[in-house]
């Protein structure tokens, strides 16, 4: 199964404690999920996407990794997390 166009899915309890601890919003995994610019296969049923957004003041760039589980309809977002190591995770 390969990582399918999202535009439709759920945030699950603990993605949503985590999007608040990390200081992300539902905007920010809405925009990395209906327009990612990289997506991937971690395992059998669950697809990581990420785009570079920009976070603060002044802004820096951060990539936001979203982690989906796309084996499940409604799709459900597991976790989310942005990180500034963009070049350890970029294919």
């Amino acid at each position: 199964m390969s990582c399918p166009d999202l535009h439709n899915y759920i945030i699950t309890d603990h993605a949503c404690w985590e999007m608040q601890r990390r200081e992300i919003t539902e905007a920010d995994i809405a925009t990395v999920l209906t327009t990612p610019e990289q997506r991937e296969e971690v395992r059998p049923g669950r697809c990581v996407y990420q785009s570079r957004l920009n976070f603060g003041e002044p802004p820096k760039v951060y990539l936001v990794r979203v982690f989906v589980d796309v084996d499940r309809e409604p799709p459900e977002v597991v976790t989310v997390y942005r990180t500034s190591k963009v070049r350890k995770y970029w294919r």
